[in-house]
């Protein structure tokens, strides 16, 4: 099988190195699939001889916006198999899921778009509703909430929360979990074991969204009251934290990775 990885290996992240992982990745997958490498905004002109696109670290969509769009539209009108499948209704097409989930009473960050309906709260999280990687995100308090100009934005109260953890999925498979147990420190990750109830909680989201074939991963926090909340489900290009991993958890990781290309691609 003859796939085209998509990573943007140049993209400089906050403590993290893209280029790393999808190194190691590429170089473990090529045992089991032809492969080739390329920068997002190439994909429509070289998928077509490909049996199928992964989509991998391939940094902020927001930097490439038109050319995402124009991708998307030719591998759906192509039928072309692409991994995530482009079903996914949470960050691969914004972040409108958190308003649904916020409105249907699902355990997430209260998300508004209007201050009419915001709680009160010690400050409030602004952020872009096509943004990703803390882009534009700013913190405020009320006042200064009442003279952002919200349109094409999201708010949120500032929630306060012990820490915040992850929890990695192959098609509906959990793999494992991660935690940043200092709040100030978002990527200084371990591994977290995930209680049954900490799992119910992540596969909620995971049987929601309708993704059958992909990586995801399901970002939470712990409040002080010990309640999970949704922060978000990142079904396009989740940074997966290989090197946390022990090299029993990473070789496991990356065998179900490539049985899952072989069953979606056939």
């Amino acid at each position: 099988m003859k796939i085209l990885y998509l990573s943007q290996l140049a993209y400089q992240a906050n403590g993290r190195r893209y280029c790393d992982e999808d190194i190691w990745l590429t170089a473990r997958l090529r045992r089991d699939f032809d492969l080739a490498v390329c920068h997002p905004v190439d994909a429509v002109r070289l998928m077509g001889a490909f049996d199928g696109v992964v989509i991998r670290n391939s940094g902020p969509v927001i930097d490439y916006q038109r050319e995402y769009g124009e991708f998307r539209a030719a591998a759906i009108a192509q039928q072309a198999r692409v991994y995530p499948q482009l079903t996914g209704k949470a960050d691969m097409i914004g972040k409108q899921y958190l308003l649904d989930l916020t409105a249907a009473d699902y355990p997430v960050i209260p998300t508004y778009i209007d201050l009419d309906s915001l709680p009160t709260a010690t400050g409030y999280v602004v952020k872009p509703q096509q943004g990703s990687e803390s882009i534009g995100l700013r913190k405020v308090d009320r006042e200064t909430l009442a003279t952002i100009d919200l349109d094409g934005m999201l708010v949120q109260p500032l929630i306060d929360f012990q820490y915040e953890v992850s929890f990695y999925f192959i098609d509906h498979d959990f793999r494992y979990a991660l935690y940043a147990p200092d709040p100030d420190r978002r990527w200084q990750l371990e591994r977290y074991e995930p209680t049954a109830a900490d799992l119910d909680f992540a596969r909620l989201f995971i049987e929601w969204n309708d993704i059958d074939h992909g990586i995801q991963r399901v970002d939470a926090c712990r409040t002080r009251d010990d309640r999970l909340l949704l922060v978000e489900v990142e079904d396009l290009n989740p940074y997966l934290s290989l090197d946390v991993l022990d090299e029993g958890t990473q070789d496991a990781f990356v065998q179900r990775f490539a049985e899952s290309l072989r069953n979606y691609l056939g």
